[in-house]
Parts: structure tokens; sequence; C-alpha cells
């Protein structure tokens, strides 16, 4: 048996046992049921205006009032930051809702992406809306925990000694404390279940009976959540790369550890296979070495002041993401080892993983989700005693991967039970997985497809890449278009339904070959990462 296959007969191992009991700590509050199928009449006639630029010329932006706490409709209200590019054909198929993950990504650009890159005769049939989740971004309040949380340069990631271990924790629960101060009345309604009630919001605003649904990354989670609670409004729903449900979020982000560590290790291979443009080894372990050293000297003397252990890992996880990154990555460690230039290295820190504002505000819709959504261990010594464990065999984002959801441990809110999401009551639902996603392991992918009954699941072969459709691959792009237009999935009787192979690798920089298209970049450059 093939590892593929393995996972989905594990999936469906998981599925059989699927229960829906709240665990230890748990709220059994905001349950799984549907909040009224409409929002005040006020709210439901969104005032469309022209928000265009230069290359997208059509889009549109409208904001819409939602509870803050959808159990009391005439309580106090937020507001949801929301973006269009309306039809144009006479056939019309409705809203397309998109969401490009995170927890706390940004959604208003996704939109004009989505319009312009599905083919023309299908986009036009639809009305795109690209939206802010609460909390994030032009949504109001938008929440910033504690500004500047990530600048540099951080305690080195690996706590070797204990006082970087009580530096990063200070770092920890100094963020989860400035988020209760700041957000006590707000925090209780940042996660998934009441994102999902905004998204149901946005279909009743838009007087649309069943809505379509299109989502990257933690986007799977909210649209999976959204068919579990509103079965009978779900109309198409496409899922790529797709979330561990049974794992959300601390089993995920552990697995999470092992895949980027593969994924740093194929960088490496990559790198080694062009040492002649490279020129730091033809053998992938003397590469991976170097890497490590170069680590080593970052944590005594950071590179320009700004990359220190931490920062440096900050910057070749999105190679993890995207592949497209492999080239600038690999030109800043050569840099820097062959020539002891460090410019390239800071240049590459401060376009990869530099946090602004933004990034601060996503941070904090992250922290306060994920906490949220589900129970994290309260003692530090299970996270250290699992982190360790790990680390042994993915030394590469272990630790940094920790401290990143580590106030958690410290969060002030009540934890809330996951969702069960099994489900046979959804018209057919199109799933993408690549079998080498390093963000949202191939398991994912195999665990949903059994668990939303009658899913089709379409895999990327030797896909590296978190994020696969409107990336440059036509393959899984007519399976996409064929779904969006018609409704129609591929059925297969092997393991998945239908299976592409990947993208080739990049190549260096220098090459005359074409690099990833500018779908593929820009596409990327809009999921972001951590999501």
């Amino acid at each position: 048996m093939n590892t593929r296959a393995a996972v989905l007969c594990a999936a469906a191992a998981v599925v059989a046992g699927t229960v829906t009991a709240v665990p230890a700590g748990a709220s059994p509050s905001h349950p799984a049921a549907p909040a009224p199928a409409s929002v005040s009449a006020s709210a439901a006639k969104l005032a469309w205006k022209s928000c265009g630029i230069a290359d997208r010329p059509a889009l549109q932006c409208a904001s819409l009032k939602v509870p803050l706490d959808h159990a009391r409709p005439g309580g106090k209200q937020i507001t949801l930051a929301l973006s269009r590019v309306p039809h144009t054909a006479k056939t019309y198929q409705g809203p397309l809702l998109v969401n490009p993950g995170g927890p706390g990504g940004q959604g208003l650009s996704l939109a004009g992406f989505v319009a312009s890159a599905l083919p023309k005769a299908v986009a036009a049939q639809y009305d795109v809306i690209g939206f802010d989740p609460r909390g994030v971004g032009r949504s109001t309040p938008a929440l910033n925990c504690r500004p500047g949380h990530f600048a540099p340069v951080r305690p080195d990631s690996v706590p070797l000694t204990e006082a970087t271990e009580r530096a990063n924790l200070r770092r920890a629960r100094s963020f989860a404390e400035a988020c209760g101060k700041k957000y006590a009345d707000v925090l209780p309604y940042i996660d998934t279940l009441d994102a999902v009630r905004d998204m149901d919001a946005i279909r009743a605003a838009v007087g649309a009976a069943r809505l379509n649904y299109f989502g990257y990354s933690y986007g799977t989670y909210l649209g999976a959540v959204y068919a579990k609670l509103y079965p009978q409004r779900v109309r198409r729903l496409v899922l790529d790369s797709i979330v561990d449900p049974t794992g959300v979020w601390y089993d995920d982000n552990l697995t999470q550890d092992l895949a980027f560590n593969d994924r740093h290790r194929a960088l490496m291979a990559w790198i080694a296979k062009y040492d002649k443009t490279y020129k730091l080894g033809a053998d992938p372990e003397q590469v991976e070495k170097k890497w490590y050293a170069m680590r080593a000297a970052l944590a005594k003397k950071p590179a320009g002041g700004k990359v220190g252990a931490s920062e440096l890992e900050d910057t070749f996880m999105p190679g993890g993401y995207y592949n497209g990154y492999w080239p600038h990555l690999a030109e800043a460690f050569a840099a820097y080892v062959n020539a002891s230039n460090a410019a390239p290295l800071v240049e590459a820190y401060e376009n990869f993983a530099a946090v602004d504002t933004a990034g601060d505000n996503g941070y904090s819709v992250y922290t306060a989700v994920q906490c949220r959504d589900s129970s994290w261990p309260g003692d530090w010594d299970e996270w250290r005693s699992d982190n360790w464990s790990v680390y042994a065999k993915a030394p590469f984002m272990t630790w940094n991967n920790a401290w990143y959801n580590a106030p958690c441990a410290f969060w002030p809110t009540r934890s809330l039970a996951p969702v069960n999401l099994l489900n046979g009551d959804l018209p057919p639902v199109l799933l993408f997985q690549a079998t080498n996603d390093a963000a949202t392991p191939f398991e994912g992918g195999a665990t949903v497809h059994a668990l939303l009954r009658g899913s089709s699941l379409v895999v990327e072969e030797g896909g590296q890449n978190h994020g696969i459709t409107l990336s440059g691959n036509a393959c899984l792009d007519k399976h996409l278009a064929a779904y969006l237009a018609d409704g129609v999935v591929p059925r297969g009787s092997g393991e998945a339904d239908a299976v592409c192979p990947a993208q080739p690798d990049p190549e260096p920089l220098a090459s005359k070959v074409a690099q990833r298209s500018a779908h593929g970049s820009t596409l990327h450059g809009l999921l972001g990462f951590r999501g």
C-alpha cells in the first residue's frame, strides 16, 4: 500500500471514530447550529461603490454590519469589509465567496485575482466576492494586540538554555495578556464559528438562497464548517490545500513541523543540484550543514542588525509554501556564505518575513481564532516535551512554530469544541490537494474527502506548494473551471478521483528558462504565510 492509499484508509477510520463530545476544558458555547437565515433589513441592502485599481477596474467595495454576538442580533454591531467583481454574463450563477486562509488573512484583493485568473466565460457568471473576516484588515474593529511583537531581533527560537526559554515564554504571555486587556469584549467572538455565521450574513445580504464558496488553506476549514452548519445553503464548494479538521489546532501545528522540514530539505537538494550557480556544494547534506552554520553565526551576530536565528527561519519558511521563492532564497544564502555579503539576506527578510502593521493585525486574529477554536495544553511541560520530540526529527521550524502558537497556552478566553465535519448532505464538492504540501499536509485532504461524503478529490502528484489552483497548473484549473461552469466533478475508482502532474521546479534566476507564472507569484503573495 502506498503512502496516499494508507492515508486515505486511515482517514476512513478517523471518520468512523469521529465524535462530537466537548473535550476537557472546552466550552460547549457557540453550538454548531444555524443562525437566523437573514440579517436586518438595513444590512441587507449593500451599497456597492467602485474601488477599482489599474489592473482591477471592475472592483467594487461595500461594508456590512453584523452582530458581534450572533446569539444577540440586536446587540453590539461590527463591520465587515467586502469587495466584488460583478457578473457580466447573461447566465448568472450567484455569489462566489472567496477566502485566502489564515486565520487572519485579508480577503479583499482575492476577489479581483480570482475573477481575473478564472476563464473569462466562467468568472463572468459569478459575482466574485472577497471579504476581510471579523477582526481583519478593513473590517472593524481590526485587532492589533501588541504592535511590533515581531520586531527584530527576537530571542533564538531553539530554547537551548533556560534563559532563552524564559525570554520566549515572556513574549508569548505578554502577547496573550495584551490581547485580553485591549479586546476583552471582542475575543470571545473571534473564532471560526462566528466567522462562518458572518459568511451566511453575507449570503443573505446579497440576496442569495445558496452560496458558492472557494477557499484556500484555513479557508478550507471555514468552508467545511459553513457546510456543516448550513448544508442546505451550499451550492458549490471548492477547497484547496485542506486543513485536517481532526487536529485543530495543536496537533496540526506539530504535523506541519515535520512537513516543513521535508520542504526545507527539498530546497537544500535543489540548491545542491545547481552547485555551479550557488557554489554551496553538490551534496544536499553538505548544503544543509552550511545553512545551519549560517543560522548559528546569525544567532551570534544578526545580519544588518535585523536577521538573527529566528528571523532567518522566518525568511526561509515561505519557501515551504511556494517553491517559486527558492531562487531568491538560494541567492541570499550563497551571498552570505560565499561572499560574506549579508545585504541580500536582509533584503530577503524584508521581502518575505518582516512584519508590518497588517502582519500584526493578521497575527492577532490568527491567535484569537486558533486559541479560541479548540483546547490547547495549559501545562508548558507538555509543550516542551512534544516540541523537543518533534525537533529531534524536524529541527527547521519546530520551535519557531511553537513560539508562534505559544500565546494559546495563556489565552484569556475559554476554548470551544472543534466541529465534527462529517457531512452527507451536500451537493458535489471539489477538493484539491498537493501530495507534498507543508502547511496543510496531504492527510488533511484525505480526511476531508472521507468526511464530506460524495466529494471529489483532485491530487497534484508530487506537488510541493500550498495553494495550487489558479497558480499555473492547467490540469488542476481545467477541473476547477468545469466545476464552476457546470457543476461537473471527476469521479474515479482509485484513491483520488483525478490526478494531475506537478509543475516543474523553478530554475535559478540567471536561467533563460521562464520562471513561475505571474498567477503563481500573485496568488502566493495574496495567500501569505502561516495559513
